[in-house]
């Protein structure tokens, strides 16, 4: 029986063995979260809640049924501060760590499922990327804690809950969590620049995707001597940082125009920009605000779910379809209308499966959000479409804003949301995978006939 087991194990697939090990994180934080002292004396929370909220936690998306302030004691706080390096970190990335403190070698088979996990393409050299993404996510995290500690304790009365608010606020923006334990998100530093830019930037190291940090690092350390080669980018990191850097100044300028004669009205223009400029870095993946977004225009709301859809890079934090992916479609959307039929960018081109990867993922991330709303409007008609299109993004972008209508939803509309949280964590490459395996050469080929189109 046991052999029968080891086999069928043996047979699953690199995704299959990844996904069943965030499944496997989840049933773990069932457990720490039902643990005595983790909730306020006096809070009220069914099993249902704690999966979902472990759901949204592993995921790092941070959507609640309820406030973490008023429900979660401290020792609850750092258990989720725990559980938030299971999605920021990876769990392979963790699995690593621990195999390497006990000693162990890491096997072939173990090495293809980082590789699944951290969405790369060889073998080589995917250790020594688990060691360098874990110690720089942990010292981020704990600069942040330090900064923001320091700076809190003009906030609050003691240096303890200062440096606790810091700790909590650095981890979240880090992992892009989108969760607060100020009970009213980032509002009460809606005026402060410098406690806002060093959010951002947090949240920047950990949606750009931990590759670009990796060449970062390598091109600070390149010898630049008399004669030495200038250091060399790769294509996905020249790719991923310029489409991160169009997002954001684009919807901040967006943003600012939607809001001219609606939130930002009367304001000045430095409160104009700050708003605009930190919902446009936290949109797309962290889910924090400095606003209330009920309060925002329609077409703001609209920009803001488009951009939870795009998500951040791969290998990063974020969820959706990603930063290369829509970067891909607009390059292929150009390149079709000019009737190039290959993808040259930064003197590079393009592979052809790349650029179907990115349809592919594009076209399944649609059908899922589009049934997804359709089903939640028809068990959920009080709330209207809008509140619904920017909670499903949300969920599928692991990025936590919403309208507030999370605790009224149905089971099973919260029960959606789960699943679009956990296939926007495990990513969309995974569910292909996971839907169609490995790419299979055709042992046979049908004549070619055409199809009209358009």
């Amino acid at each position: 029986m046991l052999r029968q087991k080891w086999v069928w194990l043996k047979s699953l697939s690199p995704a299959q063995v990844v996904s069943g090990y965030y499944v496997m994180a989840v049933i773990i934080s069932i457990i720490l979260f039902s643990l005595p002292g983790v909730h306020k004396p006096g809070a009220d929370v069914s099993f249902f809640h704690t999966v979902f909220m472990s759901v949204s936690i592993v995921s790092d998306t941070g959507l609640s049924i309820f406030n973490v302030a008023d429900t979660y004691s401290v020792f609850g706080y750092f258990v989720i501060m725990l559980v938030l390096q299971f999605g920021g970190i990876g769990i392979m990335a963790i699995s690593t760590l621990f195999w390497l403190l006990l000693g162990r070698k890491i096997s072939l088979r173990e090495r293809r499922l980082i590789m699944v996990d951290n969405n790369q393409f060889a073998l080589a050299g995917l250790v020594k990327l688990v060691k360098d993404v874990v110690k720089i996510f942990l010292i981020t995290e704990l600069l942040g804690a330090l900064i923001l500690g320091i700076r809190f304790i003009q906030y609050y009365p003691t240096w303890r809950e200062a440096f606790l608010h810091g700790l909590f606020a650095s981890v979240s923006a880090t992992t892009n969590a989108g969760m607060d334990i100020t009970g009213v998100s980032m509002t009460p530093f809606a005026g402060d620049y410098f406690v806002q830019l060093v959010t951002v930037v947090l949240i920047i190291f950990g949606a750009i995707g931990f590759p670009v940090l990796l060449e970062v690092k390598a091109f600070l350390s390149h010898d630049k001597g008399l004669g030495k080669l200038p250091y060399r980018f790769s294509l996905f990191t020249k790719l991923t940082v310029s489409t991160y850097g169009i997002l954001l100044a684009v919807g901040t300028l967006l943003i600012l125009l939607f809001e001219h004669n609606n939130y930002f009205s009367g304001m000045s223009w430095h409160e104009r920009f700050f708003y605009a400029f930190f919902q446009a870095a936290t949109t797309r993946s962290a889910g924090v605000t400095t606003l209330d977004i009920n309060q925002l225009a329609l077409p703001t709301l609209l920009l803001m779910s488009v951009y939870m859809f795009i998500g951040g890079s791969p290998n990063s934090v974020g969820g959706g379809i990603r930063t290369t992916t829509f970067a891909l479609n607009m390059l292929f959307l150009y390149n079709f209308a000019k009737g190039k039929p290959q993808i040259k960018v930064f003197n590079r081109e393009v592979h052809p499966d790349d650029i179907l990867k990115s349809l592919a993922i594009t076209m399944l991330a649609l059908v899922l959000c589009c049934v997804s709303v359709i089903a939640i409007s028809f068990t959920d008609r009080q709330h209207s479409p809008v509140a619904i299109f920017l909670e499903v993004c949300s969920a599928f972008g692991t990025v936590g804003l919403s309208t507030g209508i999370t605790p009224d939803l149905s089971s099973f509309a919260q029960c959606i949301l789960m699943v679009l949280m956990f296939l926007g964590r495990i990513g969309l490459t995974s569910v292909l995978n996971l839907m169609g395996g490995n790419k299979k050469n055709p042992l046979y080929r049908y004549p070619v006939e055409r199809v009209m189109t358009g």
